[in-house]
């Protein structure tokens, strides 16, 4: 039997009029934060690659919530540039942007720099989610109070943050970059926090665990392909279940003076001794801003957004 640990995370508030936004919603824990999102009356974009799974996955949603207030939109992480024109239509067609749940995440991906000149596996897990979230920050602002949840995972324990090496081709095992990129996804948080506080939205970070999904499919290798995934699905824990605690941070009032922290189980959870390591955060978000070639336009940092 496995263990259910998510009873604190069951919440009734209703989202009836607002927008929430979850990335890589077309499988896994992502579909299902979806679902859950939609059932509480909420306008919910579902944001992915490959627009035959979203499609697929917006049906699923709308059967599944009976809410057909659900919109499908392509953003590819892999491509700044589609990272910026997601960012582009979304405040141009929507009214409002009340929740932002980063839930993309990948392993298995190849060890290459993409067109934007980062490293594959660090961009689609950290840089990628880093750009979208400093671009939509004033439509957050904009329709606050609002929330901004970012998927880490417990390999962010064994994670290093070298800000001279991060995007370097062969300097990580696969495994490694996602971990560097799990650990950057925390640290942000940290420090956007820091850098927001007082204007309406909150940021959190939070670990899921193990859900029973097929979360190595990526892997070439395919006997540890179908090992890993056999353990995930045979020990993981229900995804309908994981998902409550993104959804917990993103609706539930008790956290609402809890910014800037790190969640497991839908309670507060030590993540890293780098947390507090101001020099560093501070230095990976102004690395982070260089690397994805924020403009002075987009720059609501020093433009008075």
């Amino acid at each position: 039997m496995i263990r259910d640990d998510f009873t604190g995370c069951e919440t009734d508030v209703r989202l009836d009029g607002k927008v929430a936004l979850v990335t890589g919603a077309t499988s896994g824990t992502g579909l299902e934060i979806a679902k859950n999102l939609a059932k509480r009356g909420a306008k919910v974009i579902i944001a992915s690659r490959n627009p035959n799974k979203l499609a697929d996955a917006r049906k699923t949603i709308i059967n599944s919530s009976r809410n057909a207030n659900v919109v499908a939109r392509t953003i590819d992480l892999e491509n700044l540039a589609s990272v910026r024109n997601f960012v582009h239509e979304t405040v141009t067609v929507e009214p409002r942007l009340d929740i932002l749940i980063n839930n993309i995440g990948a392993i298995g991906l190849e060890d290459r720099l993409t067109q934007d000149n980062l490293q594959l596996m660090m961009q689609v897990n950290y840089f990628g989610s880093f750009l979208l979230t400093f671009l939509l920050f004033p439509f957050l602002k904009a329709s606050a109070p609002s929330r901004i949840v970012n998927v880490s995972s417990l390999a962010l324990i064994l994670g290093t943050i070298d800000l001279d090496h991060m995007n370097d081709v062969g300097r990580y095992s696969n495994f490694g970059f996602y971990c560097n990129a799990k650990l950057a996804d925390v640290l942000f948080t940290v420090e956007m926090d820091k850098r927001i506080r007082g204007s309406g939205v909150n940021v959190y970070s939070m670990d899921p665990g193990l859900g029973k999904s097929q979360f190595f499919r990526n892997y070439d290798d395919g006997f540890w392909k179908t090992v890993l995934n056999g353990a995930l699905l045979k020990f993981g824990r229900p995804l309908h279940r994981v998902a409550l605690m993104s959804v917990y941070l993103a609706v539930d009032p008790k956290v609402e003076y809890d910014s800037g922290k790190h969640f497991r189980d839908c309670n507060e959870f030590y993540s890293t001794w780098f947390a507090n390591d101001t020099v560093l955060t501070r230095r990976l978000w102004e690395e982070s801003k260089v690397l994805t070639r924020i403009s002075p336009f987009e720059d609501w940092e020093t433009n008075g957004v």
